[in-house]
């Protein structure tokens, strides 16, 4: 059974492409540039192929990764709206607690 993306992963990916650093994506994210890598690693073994290819310093996107990246801007905007939805919606309701 496939798991749900993480969407620390999906965020750091985005990131990484819109920065095309891995280094500059850490400082965004106030992450490592170590944390940054074994996220990609994950999140690639987790759709099972490279999502980027590694360059040196630089970074492309592979053909699929091309494809993963609309999905993933897609999945990042839906859960900021559904949280902007809930914040507008009942912010007082969210306070009480379940027990």
């Amino acid at each position: 059974m496939n798991r749900p993306l993480d969407s620390r992963q999906l965020l750091a990916f985005v990131t990484v492409v819109r920065c095309q650093s891995f280094t500059r994506a850490a400082k965004e994210l106030h992450l490592t540039q170590s944390a940054i890598s074994h996220s990609m690693r994950a999140l690639e073994r987790d759709v099972g192929c490279r999502l980027l290819e590694r360059k040196g310093r630089r970074m492309e996107l592979t053909e699929p990764g091309g494809h993963f990246l609309q999905k993933a801007d897609q999945i990042l905007r839906e859960m900021e709206q559904a949280r902007a939805e809930l914040d507008t919606a009942a912010p007082i309701s969210r306070m009480v607690s379940v027990a």
